[in-house]
């Protein structure tokens, strides 16, 4: 972790976070638990906060953006622009756990908008340790990016997406790019 924060004011704030979407999941009528399971639910798995895999990653800005299709789980295609790269380095500790640099695409959908990035990706735990049709990220920079600039990257807030719970939900799936080679034990677990 490059940049320096106060590790235990970070995992109370991520804690609290996690709380916080346990009791939307259980309560809220637009939870993507069944209403006929939301009873029995009682929260959901998550990975042991690892400031490790909160990294600080470069941008790589894109000025004339591709569209990337992405396909969903219900069969359709969604159309995004890749707007950004994301260069990043783990550091980690665990011999069998590999360093190095990677890069995620940091997309965003077509019509103009002030969405957040929307990085989906899949690692060594999808399928196994988490859901199968891998997991998502959304970075909200508080300024618009340009090329050089530094975004925290917390994988420890990667989250598994709706339709993992219930068909009613339609969601894209992680293009090949964004599949990573390494396993990511940070964020939401689904098993």
């Amino acid at each position: 972790m490059s940049d320096a924060i106060d590790i235990e004011r970070w995992r109370e704030e991520l804690e609290s976070k996690r709380t916080e979407k346990d009791d939307f999941f259980a309560e809220h009528p637009q939870s993507p638990i069944p209403p006929e399971e939301r009873d029995g639910f009682d929260g959901l798995e998550y990975f042991d906060p690892d400031p490790t895999y909160r990294v600080t990653a470069t941008v790589e800005r894109h000025d004339d953006p591709e569209v990337v299709l992405m396909d969903t789980t219900a069969g359709r295609e969604m159309r995004y622009l890749r707007v950004a790269t994301l260069d990043f380095e783990l550091n980690r500790d665990d011999e069998d756990l590999a360093d190095g640099s990677y890069e995620l695409a940091a997309y965003q959908l077509e019509s103009p908008n002030e969405e957040p990035l929307f990085v989906p990706f899949r690692d060594k735990t999808t399928g196994q340790q988490s859901y199968d049709g891998g997991r998502y990220m959304e970075l909200a920079p508080d300024r618009d990016l340009d090329s050089g600039d530094e975004l925290v990257v917390d994988f420890n807030l990667a989250y598994t997406p709706f339709c993992a719970y219930s068909e009613t939900f339609d969601c894209p799936l992680p293009p090949e790019e964004n599949w990573l080679e390494i396993t990511i034990p940070a964020g939401e677990r689904f098993e």
